[in-house]
């Protein structure tokens, strides 16, 4: 697998904060392991299954992805964090080189309709054009159920999943838990080395960090 190397590639550009976006980011809880995630799914047990729709009406069952590594992304397009990683350019050349090295991005919306990062399917796919989005769908779970299932906390919190269907990484995308382009430069990604331990078939390191971002914003949240 080629390395996945990104940050001299970088290209900064401003990103707005909505009204309801953390105000300040210094507060989020730094990326390391935590009792917070104990109910999410392990590193090295199954990964739930799930079937869900994309933005063009397709089905997208994780099951029948056996035997490829998979990439979990929790989206919200109005989150400032996200907005980090896809105005700085950094979210959408990760999801282009992982595509290029056989892996499969799908990126998961579990906000509720009415709700922050909510879009019905042309919206969301307008959207994801303007912010450059390279993954192989967005996945619309407006239950939750699937976003639950994986005690998804935040936008973004990435999972890597290896071809048996088992969980190598579950947590943070990097060591920068801000909201400042800035940070992109120089951050640790933990979900490059992530992949390419899965596809070689080792334990990732880490295998657990602490995910930061806005809350996934569930229908029975505010």
């Amino acid at each position: 697998m080629r390395p996945l190397l990104f940050a001299a590639a970088l290209v900064l550009s401003a990103c707005s904060e909505p009204a309801d976006a953390p105000a300040d980011a210094a507060s989020a809880p730094a990326p390391t392991e935590s009792a917070e995630i104990a109910s999410a799914p392990r590193p090295g047990a199954m990964a739930p299954d799930f079937t869900l729709v994309d933005t063009n009406g397709q089905e997208h069952t994780l099951s029948d992805l056996r035997g490829q590594t998979v990439v979990l992304e929790w989206l919200n397009y109005d989150c400032p964090y996200v907005g980090k990683h896809y105005g700085g350019g950094n979210m959408p050349a990760l999801q282009q080189q992982a595509i290029a090295d056989g892996v499969v991005w799908l990126s998961v919306v579990s906000s509720a309709p009415g709700e922050q990062g909510y879009f019905e399917p042309a919206e969301m796919n307008a959207r994801t054009e303007r912010e450059g989005g390279r993954q192989s769908a967005v996945l619309l779970d407006p239950t939750g159920e699937v976003g639950r299932s994986y005690d998804a906390q935040t936008s973004p919190h990435m999972f890597v999943i290896d071809a048996d269907g088992r969980v190598v990484y579950n947590g943070a995308i990097d060591d920068r838990p801000t909201t400042d382009l800035a940070d992109l430069e120089g951050a640790t990604n933990y979900v490059v080395p992530a992949i390419a331990a899965a596809q070689a078939g080792q334990p990732a390191d880490p295998a657990t960090t602490q995910p930061y971002g806005c809350s996934v914003k569930y229908a029975d949240e505010a």
